[in-house]
């Protein structure tokens, strides 16, 4: 009987630290993914996940996603805090035909996970001319939420008219930042970059404040719009091809976008600048040529000018002092 129970204890202490191994391997602060990988592993660098969706519920919040090859690692769905890094191969690839590429919903993070920052770093996102959105911030999100998008090439979100390159269209306020980004070929009436929170008020929590550096977007229906209750600013970007406006601000809610284009190039486009409905656009030092309309402005929006732009000659807006 003894001996029964000691077999019995045993198993018992092996099965329990099999559970906790298992459980800390799940809470990995590190994972890889490869294009020889298998979800079924633990996602160490010797031992790879296959797909981004694989990796994500073995890393810890606050933790890190690295592909060892530039594959294709699917499309994911992130609920927590976390990284997702393909810069040490160059570049690793989401194919994300007739879906988002990446959705981003955290709706609740809790001590010490309190930052609420998501970073995507050196991904090549490709609707192939199908995708829906690339990234895909959704209205449901944690207050003050940081996201930044920095090294990636984003193509081919081209599903419908409402595809976009990114949307975000969190309703409780937070941060959105794209660097050295890359978006083309949304379709005819897609967009480059939409942001337009959901239910925001003035001075409250839904205010998302917008940086974009080192940015193109090309060859879209719009380039990049904003909505209520939006603080953006675009420095040395380039919007070219795009159908309709290059940059356009309109109040959709309460509280009109209030937009910055510094350093920048606009050509090529329907409207360059296209402010409306109690919103704002200030140009400063941006070349702004060939495009078939330069400057519109409907229901209270301005396009404002610091005098300092190239402009084929015309004027944007009324001339505002750099104070």
């Amino acid at each position: 009987m003894n001996k029964f129970r000691f077999t019995i204890n045993a198993l018992a202490i092996a099965v329990f630290t099999f559970a906790f191994a298992s459980m800390a391997q799940a809470q990995a602060t590190r994972t890889w993914v490869s294009g020889v990988g298998d979800d079924v592993n633990p996602c160490s660098r010797t031992a790879p996940c296959k797909t981004f969706a694989g990796a994500i519920s073995k890393t810890a919040t606050d933790g890190e996603i690295d592909a060892l090859d530039p594959a294709g690692f699917g499309t994911v769905t992130i609920t927590k805090s976390i990284t997702i890094d393909g810069s040490a191969t160059g570049v690793a690839g989401v194919l994300n035909a007739g879906v988002n590429g990446i959705n981003i919903n955290i709706t609740s993070e809790t001590a010490p996970h309190n930052l609420h920052t998501v970073i995507l770093r050196a991904l090549n996102i490709n609707g192939a001319s199908t995708g829906s959105n690339g990234i895909n911030i959704s209205s449901s999100n944690v207050a003050g939420l940081k996201v930044l998008v920095e090294n990636c090439f984003i193509e081919g979100q081209n599903q419908s008219s409402t595809s976009r390159g990114i949307q975000d269209f969190r309703a409780n306020g937070g941060h959105l930042n794209v660097v050295n980004t890359t978006i083309i070929n949304c379709g005819s009436n897609g967009a480059g970059i939409v942001v337009d929170p959901a239910g925001s008020q003035v001075g409250g929590s839904g205010r998302v404040d917008v940086a974009i550096t080192n940015t193109r977007v090309l060859n879209c229906g719009f380039g990049m719009n904003f909505g209520s209750n939006v603080k953006a600013t675009i420095y040395n970007s380039t919007i070219e091809g795009v159908t309709s406006s290059a940059v356009f601000a309109v109040q959709t809610s309460t509280g009109g976008a209030d937009v910055n284009v510094d350093h920048c190039v606009v050509t090529g486009n329907g409207t360059g600048f296209n402010a409306s409905t109690a919103s704002t656009i200030r140009v400063s030092n941006t070349t702004a040529t060939n495009n078939t309309t330069l400057s519109t402005s409907s229901g209270g929006g301005t396009v404002l000018s610091y005098g300092n732009n190239q402009a084929g000659g015309a004027s944007i807006g009324g001339a505002v002092s750099p104070g």
